[in-house]
This record gives C-alpha cells, sequence and structure tokens, in this order.
C-alpha cells in the first residue's frame, strides 16, 4: 500500500506550526493568489446560502492563520452581502512576529484590508463591513459606477479604485493589487470570483476544507466560470482532526 506523504494530524501543531504550513512564498515579486473555501463531503459550499453551517472548529482555526498571514483579503459583492461581512481582525501581535519570520504578516501588526470586486459599486455605506474595518476596505470597481455611490462609500471610510469600464478583468484585479504592494493575496470567494480567477490561471494556491457532513440540496460548487479549464493542481498538504475534518492545500503545478 502506498504511503501518503505530507500528512499531519492538527493536533500534533501549535498555532507557530500551523503558521509555518501555511507561510506565503518568502521574497515575493508580484501577487501570490491563494483561495481559501469550505465543502461539504458532497461538494456543497454553503448550507441555506451561506457558509457559517458549514465551519468546524479546525477550519476556523486555519481560516484565521490566513488571514493572518494574508496582505489583502479579496471577495466577491455578492459574498459580502450574503456573509454579512464585517472588518478582519487578526492578532496583531501575530501579524508581527510572521513578518519577523518572513511568512506573511504586517510589521506593525495591522490587519489586511478587504477588497471588493463589484462592477457597479452597489454597497450599503451604512452597513457593518464599513462600520467594523480597521483599516480602509478597497472597493475595485469600474466606470459604469454612479459617482454619488463612489463618493458615499469613500465617505463611509472606502478607498474606491477604478479597474475596469463594464467588468473587472482577473488580470486587472491582481495589478490593483501589484500596484499597492499586495502580494499575498486571499481570496474568500464566491464562486464567480474564484472561477473567474483560476479560468485566467491566476490562482497560485487554493485551501480547501472538506466538513465531515453530507448536505445534500441543490447549492453549488466553489468554482464557477463562463467555461470550463483544465487547471493541474499538486497536493502539498493535508491535515486531518479529529472531527473528520480534512484540510487540503493545492498547489498550481
Amino acid at each position: 500500500m502506498q504511503r501518503i506523504h505530507n500528512v499531519t494530524q492538527l493536533a500534533d501543531l501549535d498555532d507557530d506550526a500551523l503558521a509555518r504550513c501555511y507561510a506565503y512564498p518568502r521574497h515575493l515579486d508580484g501577487p501570490w493568489v491563494r483561495a481559501n473555501f469550505v465543502s461539504s463531503i458532497d461538494g456543497a459550499f454553503t448550507v441555506d446560502g451561506v457558509s457559517a453551517g458549514l465551519g468546524t472548529a479546525a477550519d476556523k482555526r486555519v481560516f484565521t492563520v490566513l488571514r493572518e498571514l494574508a496582505d489583502v483579503v479579496v471577495i466577491g459583492a455578492g459574498t459580502l452581502r450574503a456573509e454579512n461581512y464585517g472588518g478582519a481582525h487578526p492578532d496583531r501581535q501575530r501579524r508581527i512576529t510572521h513578518h519577523q519570520h518572513g511568512i506573511g504578516g504586517h510589521p506593525e501588526g495591522a490587519p489586511p484590508p478587504i477588497a471588493v470586486v463589484t462592477a457597479t459599486a452597489k454597497l450599503d455605506p451604512g452597513a457593518k463591513f464599513f462600520a467594523d474595518a480597521e483599516v480602509p476596505p478597497l472597493i475595485i470597481t469600474t466606470t459604469q459606477a454612479d459617482p454619488a455611490q463612489i463618493t458615499a462609500l469613500e465617505d463611509a471610510g472606502a478607498v474606491v479604485v477604478i479597474a475596469g469600464t463594464a467588468a473587472i478583468m482577473p488580470a486587472a484585479l491582481i495589478r490593483v493589487f501589484a500596484q499597492r504592494g499586495l502580494h499575498r493575496v486571499l481570496c474568500e470567494g464566491g464562486p464567480h470570483l474564484f472561477g473567474q480567477l483560476a479560468e485566467a490561471g491566476l490562482v497560485d494556491e487554493l485551501c480547501l476544507t472538506t466538513a465531515p457532513m453530507l448536505v445534500g440540496g441543490t447549492g453549488g460548487r466553489i468554482s464557477l466560470s463562463a467555461s470550463t479549464f483544465d487547471l493541474p493542481m499538486a497536493r502539498k498538504q493535508l491535515l486531518l482532526d479529529d472531527d473528520g475534518t480534512v484540510l487540503a492545500r493545492w498547489a498550481r503545478r
């Protein structure tokens, strides 16, 4: 029987060891795009429209570490609304420690901004997302957005970036991060944004939690795109939790 390599029990890892498992490559000269999703055994990525129903203690622990390491968290507007996002609030000292070790984080511990991709910028400036942000969110939009809406979002504390005309192309999105030196990119969804990035060949890594449950229903999968594509991935790591949660890290070949 062939032995599966790089399999670790999550209980054997303290927080520092877990962070090293998810370290970004050192000395990046451009954005490295990592996606993070949770899925049921039968492939659903939501329960009743949100991912919270699939969250396990192991998934929450890795979710926290990934945010500690990232320079920016990127989501689509649909994910912002469906998941009732707030700002990112990782532990500041751990962000500093990760930076000192060269694996991610921030030299002063500041949290990563959350970037929202929206062609129309039709977001509620009074939403928790803006009030809860410790650092200004990035709203990445197009010339189709209403100038009055843009002003309202800026008044709510956001930085608005125009990155397209009718739509935001994946390469243009990545250029926004590159221009700001935000090289450790963490995509938290949704499926359309992830699918567009993957279809464009811009996803470097996928962190996928498989929750130990079957949910049925008609929910979609983690990746949706206009056409099918072939993106070979290699398994880099497999963490197992006592409750049956499987945490895999896949990197582009």
